[in-house]
């Protein structure tokens, strides 16, 4: 896994997993979530990375079944 930050656009991208990127679900205001072929997370991206805004992405995170789902597929 490999976390950047660039602070001049307020972008945080996680990438969870090399590979290319099928798909991308729009979770909340300012975050995606994408998918590798095989529907399993390979990234994720924070626009407006502020702290209020990373707190407030991680509740939705929590909440949407369908993420929790696959972070369970991919143990």
């Amino acid at each position: 896994m490999r976390v950047r930050y660039d602070p001049k656009a307020d972008i945080l991208y996680i990438l969870i997993k090399e590979g290319e990127i099928s798909d991308s679900d729009e979770i909340d205001e300012d975050v995606w979530i994408e998918y590798d072929k095989d529907g399993k997370i390979a990234g994720i991206e924070i626009w407006n990375a502020g702290e209020k805004v990373i707190m407030e992405a991680l509740k939705e995170i929590k909440k949407t079944s369908e993420f929790n789902e696959r972070v369970i597929v991919q143990k």
